[in-house]
């Protein structure tokens, strides 16, 4: 085939992610908009599941939660989360309220893996003395009784 003297497009475009590395889609899914609801992982509010509702500049963002004040956060101090509301910028408290509750958010997010562990931490951290002594002669007796399973199967085998 003959080639074309003029150049096309194609070859006048910078090449993308999916033409560089074979990639089709976008490798974040989790991005800073508005109804983002984050965990505070750092300050006054830590552990709050809080919903982004507007961004100010590419490091801060305004925050609101049922149980507090909007409030300007740095986005080092928060943990996006897989988890969305539908809300315009700037809602009402009601209407955020509102679309928290209609999502079911703060049940999603302790239902998914991250809340999950989190409960489990809390757990753990209020155990007392000999609650984390139980734990532990739980975990050993655990432990023997699957060593010897194990050396069952392996006679047999």
């Amino acid at each position: 085939g003959s080639r074309c003297l003029v150049p096309c497009c194609d070859s006048l475009r910078q090449p993308t992610a999916a033409d560089l590395f074979g990639v089709s889609k976008m490798p974040f899914n989790r991005h800073v908009e508005i109804g983002r609801v984050c965990l505070v992982n750092y300050g006054s509010d830590y552990g709050k599941l809080v919903t982004i509702v507007d961004v100010l500049d590419q490091h801060r963002v305004l925050v609101d939660s049922p149980d507090m004040v909007r409030a300007v956060h740095s986005m080092r101090r928060l943990a996006l989360t897989a988890l969305k509301v539908d809300v315009e910028r700037m809602p009402k408290k009601t209407a955020l309220v509102k679309a928290l509750q209609d999502a079911d958010t703060v049940n999603k997010f302790n239902s998914s893996a991250w809340g999950k562990k989190i409960a489990v931490q809390a757990a753990r951290k209020s155990l007392g003395d000999f609650d984390r002594f139980k734990l532990m002669v739980a975990r050993v007796k655990k432990s023997a009784v699957v060593k010897r399973e194990l050396a069952k199967l392996k006679k047999k085998a």
